[in-house]
């Protein structure tokens, strides 16, 4: 067989097949059955943060959801076809996680196109569809603008709002508010810096300070 970036794949596969799946078996066992995770993370698609690697989590432990640059609608009830909405709803309601973790990370290209709107007049296939989705984040964009202007920590700020804002979304669905104050739920903001590794948390003021 031709090597391609697919077989990689599948001979990765079979390394797990032959170590790590070997060596949890009863682990993948149990999760047969059904899955109880008591954390969701909220994560980006960027193929360098990877939250059960950044984490160190075991197959079953988190209820993982990732898109561009980490969002979350803000609460529609409009008919249409939503992902991370359908996927909030079922952690939530039927899994009944406990802990919701939104990470937005350094270098985030989600983060950049909605910082200089680099997609504005791109027809869907060439970049109309990420401009649609980031635009999620166009009050965060004037925010930022306003304060740091088009400098390096405009760039670093944007993608800390990525985190701002979809906490602040998450509480526009009807089930979460009811449940934080009755201490069911807590949500967590998270950011990963990729140029040195460290995870930051952010506090109660909004503010980010390594873990």
């Amino acid at each position: 067989m031709t090597e391609t970036r697919f077989t990689n794949l599948v001979a990765g596969y079979h390394r797990f097949r032959e170590s790590g799946w070997r060596q949890q078996r009863d682990r993948w066992a149990a999760l047969s059955e059904g899955q109880s995770p008591r954390v969701m993370v909220i994560a980006c698609s960027d193929s360098r943060v990877e939250p059960a690697q950044i984490f160190d989590t075991s197959p079953g432990e988190i209820f993982v959801v990732r898109n561009v640059a980490n969002l979350v609608p803000p609460f529609e009830n409009d008919g249409g076809r939503h992902g991370v909405s359908a996927a909030v709803e079922f952690a939530v309601t039927k899994l009944e996680i406990e802990e919701i973790v939104v990470m937005g990370h350094g270098m985030c290209g989600g983060a950049h196109a909605a910082l200089t709107e680099m997609y504005q007049d791109s027809p869907p296939g060439d970049g109309g569809f990420v401009h649609a989705w980031v635009s999620l984040l166009d009050e965060a964009r004037e925010r930022v603008k306003a304060q740091y202007g088009d400098g390096p920590q405009a760039s670093r700020e944007m993608e800390l709002e990525t985190v701002r804002t979809s906490i602040a979304n998450l509480r526009t669905f009807p089930f979460i508010p009811h449940r934080e104050a009755a201490g069911k739920l807590t949500i967590h903001g998270a950011y990963f810096a990729i140029s040195d590794g460290i995870l930051h948390l952010m506090g109660e003021d909004g503010a980010f300070n390594p873990a």
